[in-house]
């Protein structure tokens, strides 16, 4: 009788375990991500003398993810970020706009050691730059294909929604300002991003807490 029991308890737990390995599986197909954070503007993408903040807020986030196996997809997503002058330096300010397709690489089954509901993403692909210039300096737009790599470290507050920290770096393919008077108050440089966001699934297991 217990015997009998036992291998009851055994199919249980594998049909639960299998289920809910499944529903892991299915929330993880489609995401939708948004985050908000700071960036750092790299100096040699102004011209003199011209100086930006080492710090600038705000950054906003927005993407899509898909994944085709449990650790390989892709995103498409969206960055915005604003940057303004040092103080006690010609005054500007300059919108960043970026689209970015990525390809998504989760490395949690390679980290071990990270604690149960948390997780590591690589993302990394290229994309398209847009530089508006504000104030006086509106009409120096410009343009330019980039690349954009970054780690993502989630915590999972449930099957459907996790809390993330995203640090990424956008390396610029951009020309050098010819004539100079074209960067005043523009940039054609790299930029480093810290966000914290919010990861959403948007596939399986709707009912899920």
């Amino acid at each position: 009788m217990l015997t009998t029991i036992k291998h009851y308890c055994i199919i249980i737990i594998a049909i639960f375990c299998v289920s809910t390995s499944s529903a892991q599986i299915e929330t993880s197909k489609w995401k939708a991500l948004f985050s908000v954070g700071f960036n750092s503007p790299s100096q040699d993408g102004l011209v003199n003398p011209f100086i930006v903040k080492g710090t600038n807020f705000p950054t906003i986030n927005l993407g899509v993810q898909h994944m085709f196996t449990p650790q390989l997809g892709a995103k498409l997503d969206f960055g915005y970020n604003r940057f303004a002058n040092e103080d006690d330096t010609p005054e500007f300010k300059t919108n960043y706009t970026r689209i970015n397709a990525q390809f998504v690489y989760d490395a949690t089954k390679d980290f071990t050691f990270l604690p149960f509901g948390t997780g590591l993403v690589f993302h990394v692909g290229p994309g398209y730059s847009m530089i508006k210039p504000l104030g006086d300096y509106g009409d120096n737009k410009t343009a330019f294909l980039n690349a954009m790599g970054g780690l993502e470290f989630h915590y999972g507050l449930s099957q459907t929604v996790s809390v993330f920290v995203d640090g990424s770096y956008t390396l610029s393919f951009a020309d050098t300002f010819d004539p100079i008077s074209e960067g005043y108050g523009s940039f054609n440089g790299n930029m480093l991003t810290v966000t914290v966001g919010l990861a959403v699934s948007l596939s399986g297991c709707y009912t899920c807490n």
